[in-house]
């Protein structure tokens, strides 16, 4: 018997800036178990086999959150709290219907750029 890939992958930005730093926190003292919370509904609902949640590092959206990237698809989802990401895993990875009220506004997250495109940027 194989072992299944995942369905999705739900990326929560960990960030944690030091104090006095320009550009703001994804974790701190109010938004710190958002990422417990998201495992914990996870196990709850049976779905930690089919989606993993990954604690990640910068995601680049700040001021928009905490932030949380659901792959595949490139869907962000930005000032994310619990009630949130209930809603999240009940109608985007249950539902298979995205948040569209809680994803990020289309001018801080445009299309992909490929990597020829950004090579090209830096002169390379």
């Amino acid at each position: 018997m194989t072992i299944p890939q995942p369905a999705f992958y739900m990326f929560k930005c960990e960030q944690s800036s030091p104090p006095g730093m320009p550009k703001p926190s994804c974790v701190n003292n109010e938004t710190k178990d958002l990422y417990g919370h998201l495992g914990m509904k996870l196990m709850e609902k049976g779905l930690i086999a089919t989606v993993v949640p990954v604690r990640t590092a910068c995601l680049n959206r700040c001021q928009q959150g905490p932030v949380m990237l659901v792959e595949p698809g490139h869907y962000m989802y930005v000032n994310n709290k619990k009630k949130k990401i209930d809603r999240i895993i009940d109608e985007h990875i249950i539902g298979e219907k995205p948040v569209e009220e809680y994803l990020i506004d289309e001018e801080f997250w445009g299309k992909p750029m490929t990597p020829e495109e950004a090579m090209k940027m830096v002169g390379r």
